[in-house]
């Protein structure tokens, strides 16, 4: 993509700026929703379909060329936006599966996994993706893909990337009829390495009852 694309004003559906920020924009808007709680039996499935989708913005990031801001002082965007209430939100409706396990970098050998909360992490993804529309929506385009795309590789993207597979792994324990290990203990200011409890059938069943019986999900027998 050229620098004029990138410097476009115009609102052209097939300009990549415009895809990657529609794309941003609706995940914003997205979990902001979800976080409220209407449909708390709907959420998993949701925020799943929602991450997925932002994962797609992100590849094609990671996949462009690098860009680089016009300015090489980055301009201030005054205070950041508080998602204190969004964490708090997702958080409780969450709970209990809200915390989960994580290797950061399957490429470092004998990584311990840690604890991780999916409430946190859409915080601190919806954090940064608003950094970047601020840019954008003050006209500055080029320096708003600059900031997605940096933030992609060096936040956001690892920790989407995380939340989508503990969300997968709701979704698929519901679907299959799997029940999660125990939970209780698990926590994100404890180290999970060693941690050798016996699985336990009651976080499954919990979850089987508070997410898939109200989605009708069925179960395999």
């Amino acid at each position: 993509m050229s620098d004029a694309s990138l410097h476009a004003t115009s609102q052209d559906p097939n300009d990549f700026a415009v895809q990657i920020s529609d794309q941003i924009a609706s995940f914003i808007v997205a979990v902001t929703e979800i976080a409220k709680g209407d449909e708390p039996d709907s959420a998993v499935p949701f925020l799943l379909l929602e991450v997925s989708q932002l994962m797609l913005a992100g590849g094609r990031l990671g996949a462009h060329e690098d860009i680089l801001p016009d300015e090489r002082y980055e301009p201030d965007l005054g205070p950041e936006a508080d998602v204190d209430e969004l964490r708090e939100r997702l958080a409780r409706m969450l709970d209990p599966i809200d915390v989960y396990s994580e290797v950061f970098d399957p490429y470092e050998p004998r990584k311990a996994p840690v604890a991780a909360r999916i409430s946190d992490d859409l915080a601190d993804v919806v954090t940064d993706l608003r950094h970047g529309m601020a840019h954008y929506r003050a006209g500055r385009v080029t320096e708003a893909l600059w900031w997605w795309q940096f933030s992609y590789f060096s936040n956001w993207g690892s920790t989407a990337s995380a939340t989508l597979r503990a969300l997968q792994s709701l979704v698929a324990h519901v679907r299959l009829n799997q029940p999660l290990p125990e939970l209780d203990g698990l926590d994100t200011d404890e180290d999970l390495a060693g941690a050798e409890d016996a699985l336990e059938e009651e976080a499954g069943r919990v979850m089987a009852e508070e997410i898939g019986a109200p989605l009708g999900l069925r179960t395999v027998k």
